[in-house]
């Protein structure tokens, strides 16, 4: 990389440059961080209800792509425990994961054994394979790495086989080593097969990408899923990464306090669950503090949809 790269890498905002910087300005910072993660003291984090069961789930979790793919002894792993708990302290649950994530699902089954803290936590992973005996296979494989004898959820990703899958599913269900069944995909270019499924299948949950920049399901399958009484799982409430970055470079927008807001990320997240629909979402990340002000989005009042309209168009968007 040439020096003039390197300088022009040097001052290109990141997330953790705005968050820090802003913490440095805020009372916040004067907060021992393992209370930095729960907004006053007796404040709890929002729930919202899985509609097949009215079991209420916190509105925040972790996804574990990408950033749980790091085996033990490095700087990377080392960090994440600070994640977790960071997670769990907060009163957030979900832990997303899925075989295609490299060692991810192992990081987060040795994490949680490390902390003793399974109980606490909802497990979610995924089936992506074709086949029942594969399908199987793959599964159990889930359990061990995920150290546990019962998973909260399991997702047929991205709809692979999802038919044989979702045979096996409903056994394990009925047989208690599962407690909820979904389905997942991160493209609007499968919305029409995502909403078949929907229509046809009786479902405890979908995964679905949707944020300010992807707002497609807003307009198809949030609806759907509302109307069969099925929870959604937001993935992808960074656009990708890509938006949040775009973000980092203006100041936060006057308005951001209204809504309780400090940071970029917060109000990306708070847009997501302005959505009624939308039960949990699940940003990625294998940095404590970007847990911590992630998690700040599932405090305090939620705007309606409508609160955006002229946002929206400030924002370029």
């Amino acid at each position: 990389m040439s020096d003039a790269a390197n300088r022009r890498d040097r001052h290109r905002p990141s997330r953790r440059r705005v968050v820090c910087g802003a913490a440095a300005l805020s009372l916040v910072a004067l907060v021992p961080r393992r209370a930095r993660s729960q907004p006053g003291a007796n404040a709890k984090m929002n729930t919202r209800p899985i509609p097949s069961t009215r079991e209420a789930l916190p509105v925040i979790g972790c996804g574990t792509y990408v950033g749980f793919d790091h085996p033990p002894g490095t700087p990377d792993y080392a960090a994440l425990p600070g994640v977790v708990a960071a997670l769990l302290d907060a009163g957030g649950k979900v832990l997303d994961s899925s075989p295609m994530y490299g060692r991810a699902e192992a990081t987060t089954g040795e994490l949680l054994a490390a902390n003793g803290r399974r109980g606490e936590a909802f497990l979610a992973t995924k089936v992506w394979t074709s086949g029942r005996a594969e399908g199987v296979r793959q599964m159990e494989a889930s359990f061990r790495l995920l150290r546990s004898d019962r998973i909260d959820l399991m997702q047929i990703h991205n709809l692979v086989d999802w038919r044989t899958h979702l045979a096996t599913l409903r056994e394990w269900k009925q047989a208690g080593r599962i407690r909820y069944l979904g389905i997942t995909h991160y493209t609007s270019s499968a919305y029409a097969e995502v909403e078949a499924v929907l229509r046809a299948e009786k479902l405890d949950f979908l995964q679905i990408n949707y944020a300010l920049d992807d707002r497609e399901a807003e307009r198809r399958v949030l609806p759907l899923a509302a109307e069969r009484g099925v929870a959604v799982i937001v993935n992808m409430p960074f656009g990708g990464g890509g938006l949040l970055r775009s973000l980092l470079a203006k100041p936060l927008p006057a308005w951001a306090a209204e809504i309780g807001c400090a940071s970029w990320a917060q109000i990306l997240l708070k847009f997501v669950l302005s959505q009624p629909a939308v039960t949990c979402v699940i940003p990625g990340t294998r940095r404590r503090e970007h847990m911590e002000d992630n998690l700040r989005a599932g405090f305090g009042a939620v705007p309606a949809p409508g609160f955006w309209r002229d946002k929206l168009t400030a924002l370029g968007r």
